[in-house]
């Protein structure tokens, strides 16, 4: 019944998503549909700030479904000329940095001057059901309760090295709905920064001050990544070891860069405990936007990125429709088999999966869409 109305350009009114995500698959698949809306007024409801359909229009463009997908993309035609005006801020740290405490307490401090603050919070994927781990709402317990606020975890789904697949069109969904500053946590794994910082204005960086070895855990390549640097839990007995590791950490991304010229981030403290040092650190997050507006780079910034999005959506659909592919599923048992046992090589086993695919072609989910707009 749920899949007729999707397919008919209904959509049915899905509850609200709960931190673990395949439970509230669970759930709205189960639930009896209360009244089914159009794609365009879901839309509308969005542009409206409706909390209850803005859930509703981030577990469509979370789904991973074929009939989905394609309601999701008309969604998303209706709604991307409505956002893009955003603070984008990408939020990585090592392990133990108090990043979840850490965005409660800044997204509280920018609500009292105004703002409305959407957080996606990527959630490792639990391999037996799909959902979220860490339940980061349950870590943002002010910052959730906010009506000006919406605290959204998002469960890995093992694409893009840790980051959903679906961040960057949550994104479009929430800036649409009028939140204008946008704070993507990551799951903090290595490559998903990479793929955070290619999603965002701003990449800020949270570590800690202790026992001399801060830079330890802290890959060279996401240091060069940073826009902006904090040491974290800059309070009581602490706080003058996070100063002492911030001029550390100074000295540190000196050495970094070859060019004596090259800008450095600003290293900054801070405490989500206290709110020492959190305008301090939002400042620098604004005067670093200030610069990449001044500079040009911005526009030119955010393009590369949709030129990324686009080759991620491409490969991300690939893969999709590998797993999806029943032709696949019949020759991979015995592709898998025949290389193992050293009968085929992977060369040869991949061009017979590839063959296999390419059967199902015209069943793909953007062969049979409408075309998308000019422009």
């Amino acid at each position: 019944m749920l899949k007729d109305e999707y397919e008919s350009g209904r959509l049915f009114n899905a509850p609200e998503m709960e931190t673990n995500y395949a439970e509230a698959k669970r759930v709205a698949s189960a639930a009896a549909p209360r009244r089914s809306i159009s794609v365009e007024e879901l839309a509308e409801k969005v542009l409206e700030g409706s909390r209850q359909h803005i859930a509703r229009a981030i577990t469509l463009v979370e789904s991973s479904r074929s009939d989905h997908r394609r309601i999701s993309r008309k969604l998303l035609r209706i709604l991307r000329p409505y956002s893009g005006k955003a603070i984008r801020v990408g939020v990585s740290g090592v392990p133990g940095a108090g990043k979840s405490t850490f965005i409660d307490a800044l997204g509280l401090r920018l609500i009292e001057k105004g703002f409305k603050v959407a957080v996606l919070a990527i959630d490792p994927t639990s391999s037996k059901t799909g959902g979220s781990i860490l339940g980061d709402r349950t870590r943002m317990g002010e910052l959730a309760a906010s009506d000006n606020a919406f605290v959204r975890p998002s469960p890995t789904s093992g694409h893009l090295g840790g980051v959903a697949r679906a961040t960057r069109e949550t994104m479009i969904v929430m800036e649409a709905a009028g939140f204008d500053v946008t704070l993507i946590e990551t799951v903090g794994v290595g490559q998903s920064e990479v793929a955070v910082a290619g999603m965002v204005d701003t990449f800020l960086l949270i570590t800690l001050a202790r026992a001399g070895d801060q830079l330890q855990g802290i890959k060279r390549g996401i240091l060069e990544m940073a826009d902006v640097i904090t040491v974290n839990k800059a309070d009581g007995d602490h706080e003058a070891e996070a100063r002492v590791a911030a001029r550390d950490l100074m000295v540190a991304m000196k050495l970094i860069s070859s060019d004596p010229l090259a800008p450095r981030p600003p290293v900054l403290t801070s405490s989500a405990l206290t709110g020492a040092g959190l305008d301090e650190v939002w400042q620098a997050i604004l005067d670093h936007r200030a610069k990449l507006e001044a500079d040009g780079e911005l526009e030119a910034r955010r393009a590369k990125q949709q030129l990324e999005w686009l080759w991620a959506l491409v490969n991300g659909e690939l893969q999709d429709a590998l797993k999806r592919s029943p032709h696949v599923k019949e020759v991979t048992a015995d592709m898998e088999a025949g290389v193992v046992s050293g009968e085929l090589s992977a060369l040869e086993a991949s061009s017979e999966i590839l063959r296999a695919l390419a059967k199902d072609f015209p069943d793909l989910v953007w062969s049979s869409e409408d075309p998308a707009p000019a422009g």
